[in-house]
């Protein structure tokens, strides 16, 4: 009787949980630590100078959770376990979920965000919990479409983006046909920050269905009395237009996510609505998936994007607002 393979190890980025402390609060100068010694309410930031560290995920045939060969920290076979679950608040009023890892061996923290987050930027504690749920390591950002999203290309055709590869020529916002670097795909499990959020036809003039991964941002253009932010271009998460009956997530099965990458942080268009393609930073790549960023590493190691021009719309404002306005009214 054969044995099962191996699952391959995941790659996760973390930071030290020093480079994570209070600037105001009761725990003022601390970084980030096991629940019982938070205290909600406690304002956070990221260090200026702080860089992610990659470690390679093996798991045990009885679950446990060990460094792989590859990891810049620890030894391979040393354990890790999850410790805690911080939930904050961001400036923009969304909330970022922050795993506590313990390297068993040295008794060091580090901090998984299960979102971006950004140096010189304040996050609220609000929960911090001894135990972290079933939420995996692995639960990370992606920045990316799902099979059968159709990209216009640079003569006005549409094709899925499955049949892409490097060389073809999109059509951009800003730029006109520009030519695809690279073209990544992952399949991931569709749970937790993977599973895709499905924005129903017409709901904002898209032709289709418009399947792509939670982060994944939507450009939108509001002027006059409809403008929403500081600018009339503006980019919202697909997670954040969320509302279970014209946006809706779906839970479940396998994924397969593409990403796009240009020369530039560009607007493309996907089932007929403008959206952005991935931009490339050394904080988007840290925080992906490695079976969507190590193709990208190999083939541009030195790329890095300055972001499109425009303002991001959070869920704060979202609800400020209301997402029918965003919506297109159907007949």
């Amino acid at each position: 009787m054969s044995s099962a393979s191996p699952l391959p190890a995941q790659a996760v980025h973390v930071f030290d949980a020093d480079l994570i402390w209070v600037t105001s609060g009761a725990n003022q100068g601390d970084g980030l630590e096991p629940a019982e010694n938070c205290e909600a309410g406690d304002v956070y930031q990221l260090d200026a100078e702080a860089e992610t560290l990659r470690i390679l995920l093996a798991t045990g045939a009885d679950g446990a959770q060990t460094i792989a060969q590859g990891s810049e920290i620890g030894l391979p076979g040393d354990r890790v376990s999850l410790v805690a679950r911080h939930v904050m608040m961001a400036p923009d009023g969304d909330t970022v979920d922050i795993l506590l890892i313990r390297h068993e061996e040295s008794h060091r923290l580090f901090a998984l965000p299960l979102s971006p987050i950004a140096p010189r930027m304040d996050y609220t504690l609000l929960e911090a919990h001894e135990d972290p749920g079933t939420v995996r390591l692995s639960d990370l950002v992606c920045v990316a479409f799902t099979t059968g999203t159709l990209i216009t290309m640079a003569g006005g055709a549409q094709a899925p983006i499955e049949t892409l590869s490097p060389g073809d020529r999109v059509l951009t916002r800003d730029n006109g046909p520009q030519p695809l670097r690279v073209v990544a795909r992952a399949t991931m499990r569709a749970l937790g920050s993977f599973a895709p959020v499905v924005i129903s036809a017409g709901t904002l003039g898209n032709e289709g269905d418009l399947v792509v991964s939670p982060h994944h941002r939507v450009f939108l253009y509001r002027r006059g009395e409809k403008r929403l932010g500081e600018t009339a271009e503006i980019l919202v998460q697909a997670k954040h237009l969320v509302d279970g009956e014209h946006v809706w997530r779906r839970e479940g099965g396998y994924v397969d996510y593409y990403a796009l990458v240009f020369d530039h942080h560009e607007i493309i268009y996907a089932e007929g609505i403008p959206v952005e393609s991935l931009m490339v930073s050394e904080a988007t790549l840290s925080m992906m998936p490695e079976e969507l960023t190590s193709e990208i590493r190999a083939r541009l190691p030195d790329l890095k994007h300055a972001p499109h021009f425009g303002t991001e719309a959070g869920r704060e404002l979202l609800e400020t607002v209301g997402r029918e306005a965003l919506f297109r009214k159907k007949e």
